[in-house]
């Protein structure tokens, strides 16, 4: 259970929140926990929905290497709800149940999987070391260059950070995707 009420969507009195909302609605399909929460403070809701909607929908960065790194992100931060919601979207993107699962065990690293290719491994050694370590060795993100380029290695650590963002977020709050709606 979250550690805080999330926002009840019938007593917002701003109508830039209904407005909010509505956009959410329209672009998620549904007010998700996570932005009910966000929706303590419409300011904070609305900026989270334009950076991550920006991060999901508008990176030359394939949908398949996006969803290897949130996934990654949530199992390593053992973030449940990160997890849920991404597994279908990972899948859709192309990754097979075999590589998420791969994904999910955290100790020895995914990186070496034989499921996964070289592009693959790069990613997760650089999610690895981003969201264990922050500090590490340079080689790591040179690796990620020379298989992607400069903007899709910088598409890759944004996803990275932005995703660890997500998941200190809901998992600080106890944000769980089986609470009641």
């Amino acid at each position: 259970m979250a550690r805080l009420p999330y926002a009840d969507l019938t007593r917002l009195d701003d109508p830039a929140a209904q407005a909010l909302v509505e956009r959410i609605v329209a672009e998620r399909g549904s007010v998700l926990h996570l932005y009910q929460m966000l929706l303590h403070s419409p300011p904070l809701a609305e900026g989270w929905l334009a950076y991550l909607t920006a991060v999901r929908q508008r990176l030359a960065l394939p949908g398949a290497l996006r969803e290897l790194i949130i996934m990654r992100v949530a199992h390593l931060n053992g973030a449940p709800y990160e997890a849920a919601q991404h597994a279908p979207i990972a899948l859709q993107e192309g990754l097979t149940q075999a590589q998420l699962d791969a994904l999910a065990i955290v100790d020895p690293p995914a990186a070496g999987s034989d499921l996964l290719d070289e592009t693959q491994r790069a990613l997760v050694a650089l999610t690895d070391a981003m969201t264990r370590r922050i500090h590490f060795d340079a080689a790591v993100v040179q690796r990620v260059r020379e298989l992607l380029g400069e903007r899709m290695t910088v598409e890759a650590v944004a996803t990275c950070a932005a995703y660890n963002m997500v998941s200190r977020f809901l998992e600080a709050l106890q944000i769980d995707i089986r609470d009641p709606r």
